[in-house]
């Protein structure tokens, strides 16, 4: 989705956003987005990683009843 952008439309997006929300509030909303896409990342993470030790132990269970 993102590829499809390219730098005039990355620049569009940039000018419009100064335009929204100014110069002082942009910094913020970037720190913002930024800490929510930290924070779906790190969700992510966990959620994957706990779906591989539910497999895990399912493996392992069905291993020791043979």
């Amino acid at each position: 989705m993102l590829s499809n952008i390219g730098i005039p439309g990355l620049i569009l997006i940039l000018v419009l956003a100064l335009i929204i929300f100014g110069p002082k509030k942009l910094p913020e909303v970037g720190r913002a987005f930024g800490q929510t896409l930290r924070e779906f990342k790190k969700s992510t993470r966990d959620l994957t990683s706990d779906v591989m030790e539910d497999v895990e132990e399912d493996k392992k269970k069905v291993v020791e009843k043979k």
